[in-house]
This record gives C-alpha cells, sequence and structure tokens, in this order.
C-alpha cells in the first residue's frame, strides 16, 4: 500500500513539474521565440527567470540551490520546453548535463560551495568544452594543452569550438591535454570563470538551426589558473568526459523527444485543419499512415529515453542505453520533423508556421555530442564486450 501511494505521488509531482514547464514555454517562449531564431540572439534574461523556477539546477542537491530532482523530471522538462523550442531547450540541456553537472560529479566540496548555487539558480550559465577545431569525435588528439608551472599552477594555450554559451558563459567546464597525445590519461578538467586573464570567447558561430542557443569558440592565450581549479585528479579529464557524455546523451535524446513531439503536434493538428477535396487531410490514408508512424515512433524513443534516465537515477551502467536513446531518439526527430513538413505541404517551407524550424532545428541532434555513427560505435563495443 505505502509502494502504492509513493507511486500515486511521484506521478503526481511529474505531472505538476510538466505542467509548470509547459506553461512557462507557452507564457515565457512562444511569444519570442522566431524572433530570437532570426536575431540569433540568446535571451539570457530568460534564463535567469528560469533559474528561479529551478530548471537550471534540476540535477543539483537542494544543499548547493538545487531542487534536486532525478532524470525522470530532468527528461520531463527538457521535453516540454523543446517542443516549443529547441534552441531553448538546447541551451538549458548543456548548462545541466555538462558544466553544472560535471562540477556536481567530480567537484570537491569546496568548487561545489563555490560554484554550483549560482549555476543551479541561473545567476551564472554554464559552458563546456571538449571539442576543438581539429578534433571532434578524435578528442585524443586535443591540442589545447595545460603546462604546469613550478609554484604548481597551470598556464593554458589553444582553443574550443562549437561550444555551448562560449560568450554568455560565466563558468566553463574545459578538457585539455596535460600529457601526451593520444593518452587517455593524458588530459585534465579545469575550471574557468569568465574574465580570468587570458581567457575569452570567439567567434561566434552562424547556424542553420538552433539559432537562439549560443555557439562560440573558446580561446586560451596564457591563460593562468591556479591548482584548485583541478576538478578531480590530473589525468581523469577524458575518463570524466565520457562519464558526462552518458548523462549528455540523455539530455540530447530528450531535446529530440521534444522537438520530434512539437513537430509531430503541430502536423497533427494541421491535418485536421486542412481540407482538401471537401475533407480534412488527416482522412486520408497517406496523411493518416504518416501521423500512425509519427505517433508509434515517438513512443518507443520515449520508452528508451525514459529507460535511460531510470538506470541513471538508480547508479547503474547506463552507456548503451544512453547511446541507443540517444541514436534512435535523435534519428526520430528527423524523420518526423520531415514528415511535418511534407504534411504542410507548401505552408511547411515557410516561416508562418513551425513545420519549417523543427526541420532546421533537428539535424543537430544526430551531430551534437556524438554523432549517430559514434553511437552505433558504442553500442557495438558494448555488445562486443
Amino acid at each position: 500500500m505505502v509502494s502504492t501511494l509513493s507511486t500515486t505521488s511521484n506521478a503526481e509531482q511529474l505531472e505538476m513539474i510538466r505542467q509548470t514547464a509547459r506553461d512557462f514555454a507557452e507564457s515565457r517562449i512562444r511569444p519570442d521565440f522566431m524572433e530570437w531564431d532570426e536575431q540569433e540572439h540568446f535571451p539570457r534574461e530568460l534564463f535567469r527567470e528560469m533559474g528561479t523556477y529551478g530548471f537550471l539546477g534540476v540535477l543539483v542537491p537542494e544543499a548547493y540551490g538545487g531542487t534536486g530532482m532525478g532524470y525522470a523530471e530532468y527528461i520531463t522538462i527538457i521535453d516540454e520546453i523543446s517542443q516549443v523550442c529547441g534552441s531553448i531547450g538546447l541551451s538549458v540541456a548543456a548548462h545541466n548535463s555538462l558544466c553544472t553537472n560535471h562540477i556536481l560529479m567530480f567537484g570537491n566540496e569546496e568548487q561545489k560551495a563555490k560554484y554550483l548555487p549560482k549555476l543551479a539558480t541561473g545567476e551564472h550559465i554554464g559552458a563546456w568544452g571538449l571539442t576543438e577545431p581539429n578534433t571532434g569525435s578524435d578528442a585524443g588528439r586535443m591540442r589545447t594543452v595545460a603546462e604546469k608551472q613550478p609554484d604548481g599552477s597551470y598556464i593554458l594555450n589553444g582553443a574550443k569550438n562549437f561550444i555551448t554559451h562560449g560568450l554568455s558563459g560565466e563558468v566553463a567546464v574545459v578538457i585539455v591535454r596535460t600529457g601526451e597525445l593520444l593518452d587517455s590519461h593524458g588530459m585534465t578538467a579545469f575550471i574557468v570563470e569568465r574574465g580570468d586573464k587570458g581567457f575569452r570567447g570567439g567567434k561566434k558561430e552562424r547556424k542553420l538551426g538552433m539559432r537562439a542557443s549560443e555557439t562560440a569558440e573558446l580561446i586560451f592565450e596564457d591563460c593562468h589558473l591556479p591548482a584548485d581549479r583541478i576538478l578531480g585528479e590530473v589525468g581523469e579529464g577524458f575518463i570524466q568526459s565520457m562519464k558526462i557524455l552518458d548523462g549528455g546523451r540523455i539530455s540530447i535524446a530528450a531535446l529530440s523527444l521534444g522537438i520530434a513531439r512539437g513537430a509531430f503536434k503541430a502536423a497533427l493538428a494541421y491535418s485536421k485543419e486542412r481540407e482538401q477535396f471537401g475533407k480534412a487531410i488527416s482522412r486520408f490514408q497517406a496523411i493518416s499512415f504518416k501521423l500512425a508512424e509519427m505517433a508509434t515512433e515517438l513512443e518507443a524513443a520515449e520508452l528508451l529515453v525514459r529507460e535511460a534516465g531510470r538506470l541513471k537515477d538508480e547508479n547503474l551502467p547506463v552507456t548503451k542505453v544512453s547511446a541507443m536513446a540517444k541514436l534512435y531518439a535523435s534519428e526520430v526527430a528527423v524523420r518526423c520533423a520531415n514528415e511535418g513538413v511534407q504534411i504542410f505541404g507548401g505552408y511547411g517551407f515557410t516561416k508562418e508556421y513551425p513545420a519549417e524550424k523543427f526541420y532546421r532545428d533537428c539535424k543537430l541532434l544526430t551531430i551534437g555530442e556524438g554523432t549517430s555513427e559514434i553511437q552505433k560505435l558504442v553500442i557495438s563495443r558494448a555488445l562486443l564486450k
């Protein structure tokens, strides 16, 4: 009996969180999201407001200013926000699962107490840097280096690119080389603060989609960092990153789920309103079968995403399932967005309707935080162990 009541309570709490995120997305994001997209504007003030709702510290314990919730709630929030705007969903996901989560998972008590409260409340926005101009999936060949000084501090030189919040983020976690090339123990994670001498944002990317989520370079020119900015131990950076990406893949899978669901809902509503040959186009088998396939794939994607979230919450091995969830949900998002444009017909190619934005935004999902091909590599390695 206690278990049933507990389950009911959890379900009610999740529904309340869903409704809160949905209401926020409708009232605070929908009125302006196309203007932000057109102007490639990152709405920084919106994120301070989201911080007051707890959307930026979902996984952070209450002791550090967060909400102390789990991946079930986190997936729900990302899903609801992304149904309205993938750009905002992407920034919320990157802030939570990369920078903030890296400090939460691997920071010492002093680092957690210093950085997490401001990140969790939206006072600070977080960035996370692994990718470089010459190294995407091949992170072992990174060229950004940190050289240890006689006093134990480090000097960083190099650049990271394709970094979410590369210009606006007040705090960044970056993984740089401290050892030999291609050595998995030759990389270390550092916390960098905006204002550190020798650290600056670089070129802002102009993008096909996700245009309101800021993407830019991080540049280090003799950036001096004290030893207390190291996360964990020297040489653990790559191993830490792989664990962070396990959670990051769940984030992108949830983002994919939201974009796919948004595209489906828009197409479904339009198909009921649009008439041809004297009846709604949803009554034609060619359209109704598209909707059936989209709905089925959405259900399957959510089951995978939720299972990955469950494993993460229970501290069980999640690498294989999170890669599966990211692979499948991102590809479903592309298919749903594509079919959405097709159902809208000519209007799907115009900015008067939302189909074209889902179509532009969705492709990043099969690339960011590990391409679909890399996910297949991760999955196959897990299967063949």
